[in-house]
């Protein structure tokens, strides 16, 4: 009887309606810098699944775990979809749904009353770290008619080194990940690329560079996983990097170990860098960087030695007062040895983009005079910047207190300031004092909720963009290709389009596609924008010692050891040490009361800056902020492995999960950056528990060339956290 009616109920059931079919996007993976090629797979309108492009010379296939949470991304709950208008105080939480024409409308309207007022120089742009809008941003500033735009990394991360090697080399190089070629030695310096890989030198790229078992030397104060298997690990103290650099140039000079023959053709100012590093002996670096001179001598000897080497740099170069003259030291050594735009060593790019267009034609000569910092750091707002920005810390100080003049707008483009910005309390402070808030973001964060007016910004799956990668050589160019829509959301650059149209704007108002276009017929591709999109990316072929048909891109057409433009900017022409500003040399009365040296910065492979937190999957697998200490510093405080620890210095105090660990210095602490906790439903969002920025100082002295604050090397003392505190 059961089976009569089984058969009887199967006998008049509908057939099931036939599946939609699935297509595939080609795209890039934006959700951190780095450039993973991708397939999206979309059926019904909706991203049903993300997988990497085996084709894709960046990634041949494989997401790391930020990647492949993408559909979480797009479709979280929390994500914003529509406009929003503050209706209570600054930071209270209210807010009321609005059309996009209102809100458009509405800044259109402040914007001009403010500039007409003020003067366009009282509006500035922030952006956040290299994604397919950051361009874009200073785009639409220049078009407004203001030249006060900052991004954190113009002056702490990245774009040292990159105005920095336009000045000593012509060109900005890149590592040779892709060409075959495999680098018998790397140097890692103050960079960890197997938890980031950003600007297309993805952590894939580099783990296939390791199959050939290449000699390895790190430098950090951190026993990372590379550090561990180093033949050479060099455990400086944080902030010295510039005296390491000074004392293996002087161990590379003084033993003849460069490439003369390369040195005596193709650099400018060698006798002068000898005379400069005469003094600068690896006993004389020992005491100021901790490691001892045997180490530092067999660092530069195996590097020189060992070619083709490749050098891996990262951000932590940059994060201390001498950084112009730290990248510049650490540069030499590439340029010394010959391993210059060579098969497996450092490569000068193949430009499959052209330059971006800016508009910054569209300032006046005294207008540019206007962006703040640029009368001081000309190789951050001035003659030798790659693209001139304002200087963080004069921005903040301009909304504080009005001085140099009045900062009475600032509009934020993916950036959760109150995170990114050195010395969290005065960026606040700053933030609170505008007319006008702006903010596009994924998400509500510490940020938006003190804005006047937040939009909702699309996520990389939904926008058309273009990267060439890496960053600035362009050597492959690929295709961000819009393969869903949610919500509202809309791209940062059809907001920037919107927004110059209704401001009436006279540059800046051309469709998205129109400037990609551009963008790529101006390149050295040879492919269109559809043929791109269909096929997902191109990759150029290389070719290397490029410098043999006109030169180096400088005013001697050789690499300048001795630069000619610093010099003719009134800055040092050669790569000098400088102790940093607050450090057990520089300030022992602090370090008395704060006897720690506290670093910040490494990168956890499940975050990218202080994006994802609200990611349910990366937050399992990594759920609260950490700090490292050694076990004889834990011990001497009480601390164990898991208690949470106060972390203080001179600005502010702030607590994390303690990992107790040998694998950095009894006299070092490190904490993590970026930290918020998007659960915390308060408009503060936990903000200033976790965030290293609270800890930070953005104050003098700068750099005199590029405006760089200190955030590393800094003094702290430590406690553990009492119950019933916090």
């Amino acid at each position: 009887m059961e089976t009569t009616a089984a058969t009887s109920e199967a006998s008049t059931a509908q057939p099931a309606p036939p599946e939609s079919p699935v297509e595939i996007v080609k795209s890039v993976c934006r959700s951190c810098h780095g450039g993973c090629g991708v397939n999206l797979h979309v059926q019904d309108g909706r991203l049903v699944k993300v997988e990497g492009d085996r084709a894709s010379p960046l990634n041949h296939g494989r997401l790391c775990p930020i990647g492949t949470s993408t559909i979480d991304l797009v479709y979280h709950p929390d994500r914003l979809k529509y406009p929003l208008r503050r209706t209570g105080p600054r930071g209270g939480g209210q807010w009321e749904r609005i059309s996009w024409d209102e809100a458009l409308g509405e800044i259109a309207r402040r914007l001009q009353a403010i500039k007409d007022e003020h003067g366009a120089e009282a509006i500035a742009m922030g952006t956040g770290t290299g994604r397919h809008h950051i361009r874009w941003v200073s785009r639409f500033g220049h078009a407004l008619g203001t030249p006060n735009w900052c991004e954190p990394g113009f002056a702490q991360c990245f774009h040292p080194r990159i105005n920095t090697m336009l000045q000593t080399f012509g060109e900005f190089p890149v590592n040779d990940f892709t060409s075959g070629t495999k680098p018998a030695c790397i140097l890692y310096w103050g960079h960890n690329p197997l938890n980031s890989g950003p600007d297309g030198e993805t952590r894939f790229v580099v783990r296939e560079s390791l199959v050939g078992k290449p000699r390895t030397i790190v430098v950090d104060p951190r026993r990372t996983q590379l550090a561990a298997e180093a033949d050479i690990w060099l455990q400086l103290r944080p902030g010295t990097d510039d005296a390491l650099a000074l004392a293996m140039l002087h161990v590379v000079i003084e033993e003849k170990l460069y490439d003369e023959a390369f040195v005596r053709e193709w650099t400018h100012g060698f006798e002068q860098l000898a005379e400069r590093v005469r003094e600068r002996t690896p006993e004389w670096a020992e005491p100021i960087t901790w490691v001892s001179a045997d180490k530092i001598r067999a660092a530069a000897r195996l590097y020189a030695a060992t070619r083709p080497s490749m050098m891996e740099w990262g951000c932590a170069i940059e994060h201390t007062p001498n950084c112009i003259q730290t990248v510049r030291a650490i540069s030499m050594l590439p340029a010394l040895t010959g391993n210059v735009d060579v098969p497996g060593g450092w490569v000068f790019g193949m430009k499959g983009l052209g330059r971006f267009p800016s508009l910054i034609e569209n300032l006046s000569p005294e207008m540019n005079a206007k962006r703040l910092g640029a009368d001081r750091f000309k190789m951050l707002g001035g003659e030798g910047a790659d693209l001139p920005a304002a200087h963080i810390p004069t921005l903040v100080q301009a909304m504080r207190t009005g001085k140099p003049y009045p900062v009475k707008a600032f509009m934020v483009f993916g950036n959760n300031t109150l995170t990114t910005f050195g010395n969290a309390k005065e960026a606040h402070e700053g933030l609170m004092n505008l007319d006008l808030l702006v903010v596009a973001d994924l998400f509500m964060t510490p940020t938006a909720e003190l804005a006047d007016i937040v939009l909702p910004a699309a996520s990389w799956p939904e926008l058309d963009q273009l990267a060439g990668l890496p960053t600035i050589a362009a050597n492959v160019v690929l295709a961000q290709r819009r393969a869903v829509r949610v919500g509202e959301c809309k791209s940062d650059e059809e907001i920037f389009v919107e927004l110059a149209r209704k401001m009436n704007l006279p540059v800046g108002t051309e469709d998205v596609d129109v400037v990609l276009q551009d963008l790529l017929a101006r390149g050295g591709s040879g492919v269109n924008l559809q043929e791109l999109r269909e096929k997902g990316f191109h990759d150029m072929p290389m070719r290397f010692h490029k410098y043999k048909d006109k030169g180096f891109k400088t005013p001697t057409g050789k690499i300048e050891l001795y630069s000619t433009r610093l010099e003719a900017m009134g800055y040092d022409p050669l790569p000098y040490y400088e102790e940093p500003p607050e450090s057990p040399l520089a300030t022992p009365e602090v370090a008395q009361d704060f006897p720690l040296v506290l670093t910040s910065g490494a990168r956890i492979p499940f975050f990218f800056n202080s994006e994802h937190r609200q990611i349910r999957a990366l937050r399992r697998a990594y759920p609260n902020p950490i700090m490292e200490l050694h076990p004889q510093t834990a011990a001497a405080h009480g601390i164990k492995h898991g208690d949470w620890v106060w972390i203080e210095t001179l600005r502010g105090k702030i607590q994390q999960k303690a990992k107790v660990t040998e694998g950095i210095d009894p006299r070092v602490v490190h904490v993590e950056h970026g930290w918020w906790f998007p659960e915390d439903k308060s408009p503060d969002h936990g903000v200033w528990r976790s965030n290293a920025n609270v800890l930070t100082r953005n104050g003098p002295p700068y750099d005199p060339a590029m405006g760089t604050y200190h955030l590393r090397g800094l003094l702290c003392r430590i406690a553990r956290v009492e119950p019933g505190e916090g």
